[in-house]
């Protein structure tokens, strides 16, 4: 549901990037079990997509959008899209490292990378706790004490 504000940030059903986190988890535990490259090469794709277009056009936020959404009440809120967007950035990066480690040869750079991923993307899933969006909020809050803000 698109913000009617025109330069307003965009706002998100909240559980959208959990049910993203739900299956960016999965997608890392095959990962670390079969140390897939390319299906974390993949992953960051996903990521890609999120970070860049917005969660909307992510192909888990487009599942969510069409096969769950559709199934549950309207959110009681709506919340801010930037910080899961930066979130969405912080796994690319770790995303990107692990692959490149995977298809470099550098396994154990894929593995600490995959699981540096796995462990935000399970915070969320499991206890609706974003350590992105955190890092997120920490960053704003420090560049206003800066007077950047």
């Amino acid at each position: 549901m698109p913000d009617p504000t025109p330069g307003a940030p965009a706002r998100v059903d909240p559980r959208g990037p959990r049910f993203a986190a739900v299956l960016t988890t999965l997608v890392l535990l095959v990962v670390l079990i079969t140390g897939s490259g390319v299906l974390l090469a993949a992953q960051a794709v996903v990521f890609a997509l999120g970070a860049a277009l917005g969660l909307r056009w992510s192909p888990y936020g487009w599942l969510y959008r069409r096969l769950v959404r559709p199934r549950l009440g309207p959110p009681r809120e709506l919340e801010d899209e930037r910080p899961p967007r930066f979130a969405q950035t912080v796994g690319l990066v770790f995303a990107v490292v692990g692959a490149t480690g995977y298809l470099a040869g550098a396994a154990w750079l894929g593995i600490a990378a995959t699981a540096a991923a796995l462990a935000a993307a399970f915070l969320n899933a499991a206890f609706d706790y974003c350590l992105g969006c955190e890092v997120y909020l920490l960053a704003v809050r420090g560049r206003a004490r800066l007077g950047h803000g």
